[in-house]
This record gives C-alpha cells, sequence and structure tokens, in this order.
C-alpha cells in the first residue's frame, strides 16, 4: 500500500508522510516503513531498528550525525514533540508525533534533532536508521538540550512565530 501523504518540511530532506492504518473487530495493523518507499527513503537503506521509552515532560536533545546518518522517527505510545535545528540558517522544524495519528518523520543527521515526551505517559518511539551505529567511534556530535545558542529566528518556515529570536524553551506553554 502506498504512502497516504508525504510532504517536504521547512528543512530539506525532513519529511513527514502520514501512514495507513487498517481498523478492524481484531485491531489494527499498518506498515511502518518499506524500502519501496523511496519518496521518503531518498535512496537510504534501513539497517538498524530502535526503541526509545522516555518518561513524561523528560527531553533527549541536542544531537547529530555528521556521517550520513538519516533518522526515521515513528511513536507508537504516547506523544512527542520531535525537532529538529539548522545552526548555519537558524531553522527551526517542530512536528509532534503521537500514537493517535501513524506518521513517520525523516530527518537528516546533520540537523540538531530531539525531542520532548509529552503528556502524562511515556513516549514509546521505534527509530530506524541508514548507519548502524559504530560503538569505538559514534557518528553523533551532543549539545545540552538547554543549550542557549540554539536560538531559531525561522520556526516552521515562519519568522513571526513569537518563540524566534529567543533560546529554544522545550517547556514553552503551547498555544491556545
Amino acid at each position: 500500500m502506498p504512502l497516504r501523504g508525504i510532504r517536504e518540511l521547512s528543512l530539506p530532506g525532513v519529511k513527514l508522510a502520514e501512514l495507513e492504518r487498517f481498523v478492524d473487530e481484531r485491531g489494527l495493523f499498518h506498515e511502518l516503513l518499506r524500502s519501496d518507499w523511496q519518496e521518503l527513503l531518498e535512496g537510504d537503506a534501513i539497517v538498524q531498528a530502535n526503541l526509545s521509552v522516555t518518561y513524561p515532560g523528560v527531553v533527549r536533545a541536542w544531537h547529530r550525525h555528521l556521517r550520513g546518518q538519516v533518522d526515521y522517527f515513528f511513536v507508537v505510545g504516547g506523544s512527542a514533540k520531535v525537532c529538529a535545528f539548522d545552526e548555519a540558517s537558524r531553522h527551526l522544524v517542530e512536528v509532534v508525533l503521537s500514537w493517535e495519528r501513524p506518521q513517520i518523520l525523516r530527518v537528516p543527521g546533520v540537523y540538531w534533532h530531539g525531542f520532548k515526551a509529552l503528556g502524562n505517559e511515556p513516549a514509546y518511539i521505534v527509530y530506524f536508521v541508514n548507519k548502524l551505529y559504530d560503538y569505538r567511534t559514534p557518528d553523533e556530535e551532543r549539545r545540552p538540550w538547554n543549550d542557549p545558542a540554539v536560538i531559531p529566528e525561522v520556526i516552521n518556515g515562519r519568522r513571526d512565530d513569537p518563540r524566534c529570536g529567543k533560546p529554544w524553551d522545550w517547556f514553552y506553554p503551547p498555544h491556545r
């Protein structure tokens, strides 16, 4: 079954795909990732799958991969705010992924990225990568989750977001 919808977000290579969910009296089923979804994969071959369980309110950020790793995030339980930040352009993409709406998010590792577990339950995130983790020389660069140098000038393609021009605040209250 093809993807229901795929769109490139405001950073090149960051894509969000809607997944088809099939529900009947037995439960539900959906595909998470297929090698023939080349519009999403852009030639990547998935070589490893990981599970992250993050407690409510915890932030896991920031890190990036400079040797070509691409991450594909899918929430299997709970909800998470996932962000990718391009240091050169000062552009940030913010996406909320939830078990309620099956989506897979593609994030090229060159962008600083991370996530925060939302709500009152843990966020269960399965993520796929196109490079094996190298235990001896990991392709991972880190900075603190609350690094004051992460100052987006553009958020999701907008310069008028009230959070622009300020250090990124993972705990900024949602708009009502």
